[in-house]
Parts: structure tokens; C-alpha cells; sequence
């Protein structure tokens, strides 16, 4: 099954390629960043699936989505978008997509979606669990998710990180040591369960992280 990714994040589309990449039955074939690439790739790469961040497909959902049949009519779009209601995707089915996806839910959702979807299926958000209201007392009080364990500091050298920076220009920026750089990596990838620098950047996206500003143009020398 051959797979297109349209979005403006390169840090997401490297993120589906991995995940696309170790199933064998799963190929991406080509990646996008603006809405104007997308009807020659799909013409020159002929993709059964199309993930399309929600941004390109505005003002005019319908429209994109004709113009990727038009370009291939094998091609079906599944909408990604940083967060997503049950009317939203029903919004986006009846203009013509085969279901949408929030980025947010584990990533082996998209696997799933494509095979879902390659056989003549729909794809549409998984209902939510129900939240409790409040906890009674005792050590589930006290629970908190990864994400709220760390601290500013680590959510700095995470914002450094998802600028591409390496480890000695968020030294630079941050006025530590490399080494130091490298522990605090280390104790954000225990506490969020990732293994390395990619995972983390996907984990704050997926997330939603609230991360300090950095400057751009501001790596080290």
C-alpha cells in the first residue's frame, strides 16, 4: 500500500515514514509541505492513501480532495489535524475524505487507519473514554501523566531539540555544559518513554506540549 504525507511539519511526515517503514505491507512514497505539491506527487506516485494535514484543505475540503482524485482516482485522503471532534470528521467524510485522524493518538492508529480504509472501509476518531470526576483518597490522588512530571528546564532543551539544534548549541543557548545536555536527555526519555531524539519531538507534538520560546536564529556558533 503506498502512502503520500502532506504536511507542513517535516518532524511529522520523518515520524510516519519510520512508522510506515518497519510494516511490510506499508511503503510511504512521498511527502508534501505545501497544498500545491500534493496533485503532481499523486499524479506521478499514484498513492492509495493520501494523509493530508487539515490546514491545506482550507477554506475548501471538497476542492482539495476532488483535485487528488482528479490527479489519481485510486487515491483516498485521511485528514490529520492536531485535534479532532466526531462532527469535525464527519465534516471532512462528506466532503469526500475517506476518515481523519487525530495526530495526537498512538501512532499505530495510522497504521491501522490505512488498512482499515484499503478495505473499502472508513476511518473516524476512536470514541473517548469516560473521565472520572475525582479521585477518592489513597495513591491514585497523586497520579500525574509523564508530560506533567517535567520540569522548565527539560521542556527548554525539548524546544531547543524540536528546532534541530544539537546538543552544543542547546549548551550554548542554555549556558550548561554538553554533558549536562545529554543528562537531561536522558532523564526525559525515562520519564516520557522514548528512546531517542526523534521520539521525543513527535512525543511534544503528539502532545500538544506547552514548551518556552526559543529563538530561532539563535543556535551557537
Amino acid at each position: 500500500m503506498r502512502i503520500l504525507v502532506a504536511d507542513q511539519e517535516g518532524v511529522f511526515r520523518i515520524g510516519l515514514k519510520k512508522l510506515f517503514g518497519v510494516e511490510d505491507d506499508l511503503r510511504l512514497v512521498a511527502q508534501a509541505d505545501t497544498s500545491g505539491q500534493v496533485p503532481g506527487l499523486v499524479r506521478k506516485f499514484k498513492p492509495d492513501i493520501v494523509f493530508a494535514q487539515a490546514e491545506m484543505l482550507e477554506p475548501h475540503p471538497q476542492d482539495f480532495i476532488a483535485r487528488v482524485r482528479r490527479a489519481w482516482a485510486g487515491a483516498r485522503t485521511i485528514v490529520t489535524t492536531s485535534s479532532l471532534s466526531n462532527d469535525e470528521a464527519i465534516r471532512y467524510v462528506d466532503n469526500g475524505a475517506a476518515g481523519a485522524i487525530a495526530k495526537s493518538v498512538d501512532p499505530q492508529l495510522f497504521v491501522k487507519s490505512v488498512r482499515k480504509v484499503m478495505k473499502n472501509g472508513r476511518w473516524m476518531p476512536p470514541p473517548k473514554p469516560v473521565q472520572a470526576t475525582s479521585f477518592q483518597k489513597g495513591p491514585l490522588r497523586s497520579l500525574l501523566r509523564p508530560v506533567d512530571t517535567l520540569t522548565r528546564r527539560e521542556k527548554s532543551v525539548i524546544a531547543c531539540l524540536i528546532q534541530g539544534w544539537r546538543n552544543r548549541e542547546i549548551a550554548h543557548h542554555l549556558h550548561i555544559t554538553e554533558q549536562t545536555v545529554k543528562n537531561y536527555l536522558r532523564a526525559i526519555f525515562d520519564k516520557v518513554g522514548v528512546s531517542d531524539r526523534l521520539e521525543l519531538a513527535l512525543y511534544a507534538i503528539h502532545q500538544r506540549l506547552e514548551l518556552p520560546p526559543v529563538s530561532v536564529g539563535e543556535p551557537a556558533p
